[in-house]
């Protein structure tokens, strides 16, 4: 094993990264929810009404998934953790793309697509290597499994625990998330003071809040371009020339 040293880099990744791979993002214009209400296949209420539609919502993003492949941000990431920094992931993506690229500290806020869960205790899940979830399919307590997503109007069972690692960073990488969706983009208020704040996103002039570092790239260029000065240095800064450039 590698040892890691610092200082920490925490990285909150959002839809934008696994875009680059493939998968459809919820908010663009051909995003997932144009034909998919969100109250139909993303809410309690919704798994109550018709859980068997609900079922094969997820098991088409599931199919998704499996297909993707991970990009140049989510390699770049991995060797960095890999070439000895500390990395330390928080992504609002259920997909498992950055454990594929070989990053071990990640923690899903949202849930992971490839797990089953059960509707009566949510802390049994179960792997989902192969297929889906149908009804009837029961967890070891007898009650029908779900996808292990947090929907909306449900609580997001590890916000704290990410909080705690972003109030441990030595620098925050913001990547491919438009900070819109609640409470993942109370995060960045638990940065340290003196801790940089970077955003990567196309769009990220628009986007960055005030004090955040904007580089204008999309995810599999600016976080490559990012990881290959940090490992020729051998440590975290922030290449004034190249931001300007951005």
């Amino acid at each position: 094993m590698v040892e890691q040293r610092g200082p920490h880099l925490v990285v909150f990744t959002g839809a934008g990264i696994s875009a680059e791979s493939g998968i459809q993002t919820f908010r663009a214009s051909d995003g997932l929810w144009a034909d998919h209400p969100i109250e139909e296949v993303a809410t309690p209420e919704g798994w109550r009404r018709d859980p068997e539609r609900v079922l094969r919502f997820y098991d088409q993003r599931r199919d998704q998934v499996r297909r993707a492949r991970p990009n140049a941000a989510h390699r770049a990431l991995a060797s960095l953790e890999q070439q000895g920094f500390a990395v330390s992931i928080i992504t609002q993506n259920i997909d498992d793309l950055h454990e594929r690229a070989g990053s071990r500290q990640v923690l899903h806020l949202h849930g992971e697509i490839l797990k089953a869960r059960s509707t009566l205790d949510p802390r049994i899940c179960y792997p989902l290597p192969r297929g889906g979830i149908r009804l009837g399919d029961l967890c070891d307590k007898g009650s029908q499994l779900r996808p292990d997503v947090v929907w909306f109007g449900e609580g997001v069972p590890h916000f704290m625990d990410a909080c705690e690692t972003v109030a441990r960073a030595d620098l925050l990488l913001v990547v491919g998330t438009s900070l819109a969706v609640m409470p993942a983009a109370a995060l960045l208020e638990h940065t340290p003071l003196d801790a940089p704040c970077v955003l990567v996103d196309p769009e990220a002039r628009a986007l960055a809040p005030p004090g955040t570092t904007a580089l204008a790239q999309p995810a599999g260029r600016g976080v490559p371009t990012l990881v290959r000065h940090w490992k020729r240095e051998g440590r975290l800064w922030l290449p004034e020339t190249l931001l300007s450039e951005a």
